[in-house]
């Protein structure tokens, strides 16, 4: 076993409601996990042999260049978040997010679920960026991590701080008498976050091997009151990130996860029970099974910005250098965009941008969604259905 039960009493606060049944003292045991730091586990050869493959594939699919691959590769950063939110049951429509994504870029007003999965891409955003950034990752990393995935959310005033308080998954909100985890006491939470940090510092583990054990400690700990699971997928694409494993793209491992979240769970808890072996051999298929829908769903999205070209060459063959085939380039990290979103990343003014979405419509590239004038937006055409069958973890056809 990765750590041990130690048995507690739970004292019912009479400050806080709770319905009679649950009032009564009881009995409860808390997991406190062994230390990661130097932690080798010894690997089956069978499971030495699917991380290996899957290492093999994630070095394939990055071997681009970010620069020439960087819209494809917000894409996949955009659709790991999403799906990381959907396990936590935060759910939107394809294009209900991508329509609220392009009305945040102006002002405009979002639902709370929205809101909140938008700043779940952010906080990805922000793990990626301190992951090459950083000279070392820690905790004051992790924090801020969680500060931008919360900060959005019904509970915002828990972004960004480590929990005081017992914390506990499954059972009843009421006490931890009866839940399926409780995670060590606030008394030990500092102490492990450290020593985890300390083992995302130690490259002695393969890569993958790594990730695998950072997040399965990480969601042992669950060192913050709410959001752990979305912080504790960020921290894979960190270790990879770091490792050099996944440099220019983000496997959409989550978005296995949340296909087969009661494989998942069962995989955590396997690690717990020190099962690690199984736990690992699970992440290392899932990243198998990521990296093969991120291979098939670039090679997809590049054919259909090579449609939108001819479909533009056809309609009114603009010039090389015409705002409108740079707008092409940002489509797949922007299915929805608007004038302001295209002029700020492609660097254009006004009156180019506002004639490039007009030659682009025309051409049957972007389909207008309903707006002003002035806060008009458009969508990609077949775009946002191919993100959707991807979010969903399915092959293309």
């Amino acid at each position: 076993m990765r750590g041990r039960y130690e048995r507690r009493m739970w004292q019912y606060d009479s400050t806080l409601y709770a319905p009679v049944r649950f009032r009564s003292a009881c009995h409860y045991d808390v997991f406190l996990p062994e230390p990661l730091a130097g932690f080798a586990p010894t690997l089956a050869a069978a499971t030495v042999g699917v991380v290996s493959d899957a290492e093999r594939r994630l070095q394939r699919l990055g071997a681009g260049s970010a620069a020439a691959l960087g819209p494809l590769a917000r894409l996949l950063l955009r659709t790991e978040s999403i799906a990381s939110s959907k396990i936590e049951g935060l759910q939107v429509g394809v294009r209900d997010l991508a329509r609220g994504e392009a009305r945040a870029g102006t002002g405009g007003k979002l639902n709370a679920t929205t809101a909140e999965v938008l700043a779940n891409i952010d906080a990805m955003e922000l793990a990626i960026e301190a992951s090459s950034s950083a000279d070392a990752f820690g905790r004051d990393e992790i924090v801020a991590i969680h500060r931008q995935l919360m900060a959005a959310a019904p509970n915002a005033h828990i972004a960004g701080r480590i929990r005081t308080l017992q914390n506990w998954i499954g059972g009843n909100d009421h006490n931890p008498c009866g839940a399926d985890l409780v995670p060590p006491p606030p008394e030990h939470v500092e102490p492990l976050l450290a020593d985890l940090c300390e083992a995302m510092a130690d490259e002695t583990l393969p890569p993958l091997v790594q990730a695998a054990l950072v997040h399965a400690q990480f969601e042992t700990i669950h060192p913050f009151d709410d959001g752990n699971g979305r912080t504790g997928r960020a921290l894979i694409h960190v270790v990879l990130r770091r490792r050099g494993l996944a440099e220019v793209f983000v496997p959409p491992i989550s978005v296995v996860f949340a296909r087969g979240r009661d494989r998942y769970i069962d995989g955590l808890t396997a690690y717990r029970n020190g099962e690690v072996d199984r736990w690992v051999e699970s992440f290392a298929t899932a990243a198998i099974q990521a990296t093969e829908l991120a291979a098939a769903y670039l090679d997809e999205v590049a054919q259909l910005a090579e449609r939108w070209r001819d479909m533009l060459r056809a309609a009114s063959d603009p010039r090389a250098d015409a705002a409108a085939w740079a707008i092409i380039g940002l489509l797949p990290a922007q299915p929805v965009v608007t004038s302001a979103i295209a002029g700020a990343v492609t660097g254009r003014a006004k009156a180019p941008i506002h004639h490039a979405l007009e030659q682009l419509a025309d051409a049957g590239v972007l389909v207008p969604i309903a707006g002003g004038r002035r806060n008009r937006s458009w969508e990609a055409a077949g775009l946002l259905d191919l993100i959707a069958d991807l979010e969903a973890g399915e092959l293309p056809t």
